[in-house]
């Protein structure tokens, strides 16, 4: 049998305008999906905004979560294991899309299909969620089990609660995973000893209790 691996799915809510109006279509707290290929979250990818201030230009993007955008970002982080091969797979299909990224879009009346419980179809483009599930397919692996076309961000969190890792602030988790290499921007709360030890040790006592 191969070596194992590991990969990530990423929830956020930003508390941008944009993620408010889909909250309140859906009622979930984290209304973006990504997937990433490593625990510190070096390469995350997703469809969503290529300029974090412009909502209106969107399509398939690698994330940088250390950006000032994401200082105040609440997440889920869900860890999947997965084989060699299957890491592989995805994660070519990943840079396959990224070599032509400017042909891909953002498939806005997908999402609007998905609250209508309707299939439209449209070629290169996707929603952050569908885009997340479109991949593991590519490796004939299905964390929620319905098509990809119809998985939402809290179709996620509903089908993979048993491998959550982390919940909270998205700029703790960078700070725990990266140590000092982690610099938060001005807009994310300071960081004490005290603060994190006790992060750390309710975190432990969740997944004690079945809850992480």
């Amino acid at each position: 049998m191969g070596k194992s691996k590991h990969i990530y799915i990423v929830l956020t809510g930003t508390g941008t305008a944009f993620s408010g109006i889909i909250k309140w279509f859906t009622k979930a707290e984290l209304n973006h999906a990504s997937i990433a290929f490593d625990s510190r979250l070096d390469e995350v990818y997703s469809f969503g905004r290529k300029k974090v201030h412009n909502p209106f230009v969107a399509g398939l993007i690698r994330e940088n979560f250390i950006h000032p955008f994401y200082s105040t970002a609440d997440c889920a982080i869900y860890q999947l294991n997965v084989s060699e091969e299957e890491y592989e797979a995805m994660y070519n299909h990943v840079q396959g899309m990224m070599e032509n990224q400017e042909r891909y879009k953002y498939h806005l009346l997908g999402l609007i299909g998905v609250l209508l419980n309707v299939k439209f179809d449209r070629e290169d483009a996707y929603f952050c969620s569908h885009f997340v599930a479109s991949v593991f397919e590519e490796a004939a692996f299905q964390p929620v089990a319905k098509p990809s076309c119809f998985v939402t961000p809290e179709d996620f969190a509903e089908s993979l609660c048993a491998h959550k890792i982390f919940s909270g602030k998205l700029s703790y988790y960078m700070y725990l995973t990266r140590g000092s290499s982690y610099i938060p921007s001005p807009k994310t709360p300071a960081f004490s000893t005290s603060a994190l030890g006790a992060r750390m040790l309710r975190v432990s006592e969740e997944r004690t209790e079945g809850i992480v």
